[in-house]
């Protein structure tokens, strides 16, 4: 199985949100920056056969401009095991429920993601493993899922994927 986790893209400040924290949404430039996201996992040929999401909205926003973009064609599943604060083991037990052959696009937030990264790579929760929003890493897990047997096949920050997602454009456009 393949995982990739996604941490979202830029939402509202704190500081600026007047409503509930779960309620903060991207900014009109993390949702484009979300879809230029989009065109690089596009350049890598991900082909996520689930996507999951934190329900909260600025997660939940990226996560459909992500399902949209890269025609996935099950359904969105919103679900608590990537809430900021959920256990990361908890998510483990979820993708553990999925067929072999997935490949599981996950899109939360911090601490959760990187704490999540750490239990499948290392085999136990770490800070080591931050994530910047709109960052992804792909890590292949074989079945059964255990902590600490997970292989990582790439780990990009946003500006990395971005620019992937240009040379998409231009080699599309034949300039590349």
């Amino acid at each position: 199985m393949d995982c990739v986790l996604f941490r979202h893209g830029i939402a509202i400040e704190r500081e600026e949100w007047e409503g509930p924290d779960g309620d903060r949404p991207l900014t009109d430039r993390g949702a484009k920056r979300v879809e230029q996201v989009a065109a690089g996992f596009k350049w890598l040929e991900l082909q996520p056969t689930h996507v999951v999401t934190s329900p909260l909205v600025r997660a939940l926003d990226s996560a459909k401009i992500l399902h949209h973009a890269l025609r996935v064609r099950s359904a969105l599943q919103i679900i608590d095991e990537l809430l900021p604060d959920a256990p990361p083991e908890r998510l483990l037990t979820l993708l553990s429920e999925l067929p072999p052959e997935s490949c599981a696009l996950c899109v939360g937030h911090e601490p959760h993601l990187g704490l999540a990264a750490s239990v499948m790579l290392a085999g136990k929760p770490s800070t080591a493993f931050p994530f910047k929003k709109a960052g992804a890493c792909l890590i292949e897990i074989s079945m059964p899922l255990k902590p600490g047997k997970g292989s990582l096949r790439w780990w990009m920050g946003p500006s990395q994927l971005r620019a992937l997602g240009k040379k998409r454009v231009k080699a599309e456009q034949g300039e590349g």
